[in-house]
């Protein structure tokens, strides 16, 4: 059993249409990192466990190293890239960076775009729903405090 044949896909990232041609079991994540040249959005594991791969699906927060491209034709894909783009994410990036919430900065995307959905969904979370909204995200340097000082700064901004 072959790859399925490409197909044609209009992606809106970033605000930005897009129309590539993919074999549509594609992984997002490389369609992101390897035809429209976002290098933000990181591979980890490729299971949906470590949480580089996150990006904002309609508001929502996605892993997208798993689900195949096809599933995001006709949504609203924000990567890192245009997560600065909104009031919120200036506020996540700056506490970010005022917090030093980033070690080798290698989940760090992830992260961030995970705060952002966060605090898109809920504007004031207590430390017990921001550890829940981080469960997914594996950061191997131990940045964890800092990166729940830094959301819990930018819920306050």
């Amino acid at each position: 059993m072959g790859a399925r044949r490409p197909v044609s896909l209009r992606l809106t990232i970033n605000g930005t249409a897009h129309d590539i041609t993919s074999d549509p079991d594609t992984p997002l994540v490389y369609v992101l990192r390897d035809e429209l040249k976002l290098k933000g959005t990181k591979l980890g594991c490729g299971l949906e466990q470590c949480g580089a791969c996150a990006v904002m699906v309609d508001g929502k927060l996605v892993l997208s190293c798993v689900t195949p491209v096809e599933a995001f034709a006709g949504k609203n894909v924000t990567t890192i890239e245009g997560i600065a783009e909104t009031e919120i994410g200036q506020r996540v990036q700056q506490a970010f960076v005022e917090e030093t919430a980033a070690q080798c900065g290698y989940c760090t995307s992830g992260l961030v775009v995970a705060a952002t959905a966060l605090l898109v969904d809920n504007p004031a979370p207590d430390r017990a729903t921001t550890k829940a909204a981080l469960t997914p995200h594996l950061c191997r340097c131990g940045s964890h405090p800092r990166v729940l000082r830094a959301i819990e700064k930018a819920a306050k901004a």
